[in-house]
């Protein structure tokens, strides 16, 4: 594996809710903050206070082994009701990583995807690799676990938030 490839993590859960309901969840930046995961703080800035295309937040994250640091984001696309998407890190052009909320309408319910892009951007994962490049797949895939830990857990907040 390779961060030059971009690899992605993605999962999924159904919720019994309607569309409508999931989109409120999944647009609300602070949900992961409730989740298991390493952000644990956010706010808009720029007198944002929705998801919009333009519309930037930070991210205060922790890590036992990376330990604190904040983010700055950026909402790069939204398809109103059923995508959006945010660009991390300091230059829209290369991001450090694009994450994005889909809710797709199925039979009973819907089904939301969270998923995660590693992107080609100057990010602290590429100066560790820098620093150990034998390990860069050991390092990668120790990331796209946290990630995947942590969006399951986002996940489960949907759901808990519907009970």
């Amino acid at each position: 594996m390779r961060l030059r490839d971009n690899p992605i993590i993605e999962v999924s859960r159904k919720l019994d809710c309607t569309p409508e309901q999931a989109w409120a969840l999944v647009t609300d930046i602070a949900l992961p903050t409730r989740a298991d995961g390493e952000l644990v703080g956010v706010e808009w800035l720029d007198d944002a206070d929705a998801v919009a295309v333009g519309a930037r937040f930070a991210g205060h994250n922790r890590n036992e082994v990376l330990g604190e640091w904040t983010t700055t984001s950026v909402v790069t696309e939204v398809e109103d009701g059923r995508r959006w998407v945010w660009s991390v890190g300091t230059d829209d052009a290369e991001p450090w990583a694009l994450w994005g909320f889909e809710v797709d309408p199925a039979r009973e319910g819907v089904v939301v995807r969270q998923w995660g892009r590693f992107g080609p951007g100057d990010s602290p994962l590429r100066g560790m690799i820098a620093a150990q490049p034998e390990k860069e797949a050991r390092i990668i895939a120790g990331r796209m676990a946290v990630w995947q830990a942590g969006m399951e857990a986002n996940l489960a907040a949907l759901a808990a938030a519907l009970d």
